[in-house]
């Protein structure tokens, strides 16, 4: 298991498919990409730029509630990538106890952008959807170099606004 740092979010063109993307924190710093949907990227989005709505939304709602349960989110867990869907676990620590909860990585990732969790990923999956940092897939299949390009470029250019109304 990898520790990973949340670089951001961007719109993967043509298809306006937004992305999360996420960092090894490590020397080889590999990067891991994953598709989510609109209102995600735009609840990350809001959490790292500091943003505060005027109401909750709803990952501000879920910090809430496990702030007045007296749960603490130990970490995120991106755990596996089957039939090119991500999965993560939530790790919560209440009562000197451990839960785990299954979670969409996107809304754990939003969660922990809220909260300033840690995020993991397995292994595994670094090595089936990763990057290195010069944009060769770690599988040795793809070339991400545009992709890398692209997202730094979208970094130094999106606002909350580019995500739509919520």
């Amino acid at each position: 298991m990898q520790e990973m740092e949340l670089v951001g979010v961007r719109v993967e063109l043509p298809s306006n498919t937004p992305i999360v993307l996420l960092r090894e924190i490590s020397d080889s710093a590999r990067l891991l990409p994953i598709f989510i949907g609109a209102p995600e990227a735009t609840a990350i989005a809001i959490a790292l730029d500091g943003v505060t709505t005027p109401r909750p939304m709803t990952h501000d709602l879920l910090r809430s509630v496990l702030e007045e349960l007296a749960a603490d989110v130990e970490r995120v867990v991106v755990t596996e990538l089957r039939d090119k869907t991500f999965f993560a676990e939530l790790h919560l620590l209440r009562d000197g106890g451990r839960i785990v909860i299954s979670s969409r990585p996107s809304d754990a990732i939003a969660l922990a952008a809220r909260t300033g969790t840690p995020i993991f990923a397995e292994e595994a999956v670094i090595q089936e959807a990763g990057y290195t940092t010069d944009g060769v897939a770690v599988a040795g299949q793809q070339q991400a170099e545009e992709v890398v390009e692209q997202f730094k470029e979208f970094i130094d250019s999106v606002s909350p606004e580019d995500f739509g109304n919520q």
